[in-house]
């Protein structure tokens, strides 16, 4: 049976000089012939640079990217093996999932990550959502991604210019091109999300940067959504600033801010289930702010600088050869 199994190259992004990298020891576990399965670790600075270097030197038919912190499930392969039979699959993946372990601010991070009022459909990103089904780029995350290099290096890769939101693209691309992206529930990886409220905002800002930049370079209706919280920013300001200047007509402008809190305090209800009382809690400012900071970051993202690959320096990337494809006994 293991004839039948299409050959992967596990690529991980990571820092330079990085010591523990959480994802190697995760894709020795994986359930998959050795003569298979090959492991590389990109280091560097710019993690779009990286994959690409990553991908010119893997030789697998299939490139599992995973984060640095990610921790895969050892069936993952296995699963993702079933979904690309089909040759119009292009690209395969599934949720990342908060630890047990995990402290509990990042369980509470976690919880605003897995809302469908703060992420919508990309909630699916960080909790398993129904059942097995062809997607769009909004459900899968570059984390926990299977890929056929073939098809990615047709497309030249990911676009260095882009980060985040470089795979973002290239999904759309190849969804232009007929191919069909699938979301598992099941391919898992799992991987704590930031740990401090620092980083979590930095992480929303770039989050909203990234959709605008990705849309500046290949604009697509599946990002209409994505302009309802730089609106929600503009909303805010004016309300404001009618509240200022002409305080009773101004108030008018409250009612939708007012239907704004019911929904936020439905949705920590709902949420009650799956974190409990306390950490639902937490969750009602978290979701306005991820709403604010991603809108923030949405609108710097429309006036940023981006280069084209001839304008670019050149990104140092090291790889490191964890494993090799084994030769046959």
């Amino acid at each position: 049976m293991s004839e039948n199994l299409p050959s992967v190259t596990v690529l991980i992004a990571a820092r330079p000089g990085q010591a523990e990298v959480k994802a190697v020891a995760g894709s020795r576990s994986l359930d998959y012939p050795a003569t298979k399965l090959e492991i590389l670790v990109a280091r560097g600075k710019q993690p779009s640079a990286q994959r690409n270097a990553g991908m010119k030197a893997a030789h697998g038919e299939l490139i599992y990217f995973l984060d640095d912190d990610s921790v895969p499930r050892p069936d993952n392969l296995k699963r993702a093996a079933i979904h690309f039979s089909e040759p119009q699959v292009k690209m395969a993946g599934g949720p990342n999932i908060c630890p047990d372990d995990a402290p509990g601010l990042e369980k509470v991070f976690a919880l605003v990550l897995a809302s469908r009022l703060a992420f919508w459909s990309s909630c699916a990103r960080y909790i398993a959502v129904g059942e097995t089904r062809e997607t769009s780029e909004k459900e899968l995350i570059l984390c926990n991604l299977v890929a056929r290099r073939e098809a990615m290096l047709e497309l030249g890769g990911f676009n260095e210019a882009l980060y985040p939101n470089e795979e973002n693209a290239l999904m759309d691309e190849l969804q232009k091109r007929g191919g069909k992206l699938i979301y598992d529930p099941m391919l898992l990886v799992a991987r704590r999300p930031r740990s401090n409220l620092k980083s979590f905002s930095r992480m929303l800002m770039t989050y909203g940067r990234g959709r605008s930049e990705q849309f500046r370079l290949h604009p697509t209706f599946g990002s209409a959504p994505n302009f309802v919280p730089p609106l929600f920013v503009l909303y805010l300001l004016a309300t404001a600033t009618f509240l200022e200047v002409a305080p009773k007509p101004g108030r008018f402008l409250l009612l939708p801010l007012a239907f704004y809190g019911l929904a936020v305090l439905v949705q920590a209800v709902a949420l009650v289930s799956a974190g409990g009382v306390l950490r639902s809690i937490g969750v009602i400012p978290l979701i306005v702010l991820t709403h604010v900071l991603y809108g923030l970051g949405f609108w710097r993202g429309l006036f940023t600088q981006l280069k084209a690959a001839p304008e670019r320096q050149p990104v140092p990337v090291e790889l490191e050869v964890v494993k090799r494809f084994e030769e046959r006994s």
